[in-house]
């Protein structure tokens, strides 16, 4: 019996592809159903597809960003819910806010669910409010960043947050720092500069590369030294360093930061 997919997931693979809705169930019933497959399918055929698709779950809540008063650490949470009726609640806002206050305190998800928060624990309140909201709640998501100066940003709707560390605080150090969240925020980049783009994901590039290239009849002997040029695109589109700044013009993000001070360095960044 011949895979049929259904129409949620369908829908599903749409919204994080970008795809349309033949190409995304033809894809998937060559997958046989495997997500991560089918995107990939997608891409070999050409298909214009976002690169990292991590974050691209149907999951209701809100994601916050908390940097502590010397601007030398950054935590997001995302603190899910089953509904945006729930996740547009100030009540359901705030809660999340605070717990992402008190994340400040801790550097990883497991402590901070075993904190204490107004006399019981973070993990305690959860269970709490699933039962007073009538959804399951909870955090699904914790990132931590350090640097020697910290910024971030949370886009309208508390759907996604990102912050970015700066070598040195410097005069507009929190201007910089917020303007390069938003890059991250929109831009989504899958590492800082190519040395962090882990070697899988290379070696899964150069295949889609010559795949396409190939489907275009070019000579085999020819792949290698086209694939390695799409691959500089691939770099230039989703490492943050590379990619060009969405507030200036024709810019690099490392050019905008070498234009305000030579000596500054982005060290890290953090999105959910």
């Amino acid at each position: 019996m011949s895979y049929s997919p259904k129409a949620a997931d369908v829908a599903k693979l749409r919204n994080a592809t970008g795809a349309g809705m033949m190409d995304s169930k033809k894809a998937l019933v060559e997958a046989e159903g495997d997500f991560d497959k089918a995107v990939d399918l997608l891409r070999k055929k050409g298909q214009k597809v976002a690169a990292n698709r991590a974050d691209r779950e149907n999951h209701e809540g809100a994601v916050i960003a908390a940097v502590n008063g010397e601007n030398t650490k950054a935590v997001i949470i995302k603190l899910n819910c089953e509904t945006d009726f729930v996740a547009k609640n100030e009540d359901f806002v705030k809660l999340a806010k605070e717990f992402a206050n008190l994340a400040l305190n801790f550097n990883t998800k497991e402590e901070l669910l075993a904190a204490d928060f107004n006399g019981i624990s973070v993990s305690e309140k959860l269970i709490e409010q699933t039962g007073v909201i009538g959804e399951k709640i909870e955090i699904s998501g914790f990132k931590t960043l350090d640097a020697p100066f910290v910024g971030s940003y949370i886009h309208a709707g508390n759907k996604i947050a990102s912050a970015v560390g700066l070598s040195k605080s410097f005069d507009n150090a929190a201007e910089v720092a917020k303007n390069i969240s938003m890059q991250v925020a929109a831009m989504n980049p899958i590492a800082l500069d190519e040395s962090q783009v882990d070697s899988s994901v290379v070696e899964k590039e150069l295949e889609i590369a010559k795949d396409q290239l190939r489907q275009e009849g070019k000579p085999e002997a020819m792949l290698e030294n086209i694939a390695k040029g799409k691959l500089n695109k691939f770099f230039k589109d989703n490492t943050l360093l590379k990619q060009d700044y969405i507030m200036g013009e024709k810019i690099s993000v490392e050019d905008y930061v070498k234009s305000v001070d030579s000596e500054v360095k982005i060290t890290g960044f953090i999105r959910l």
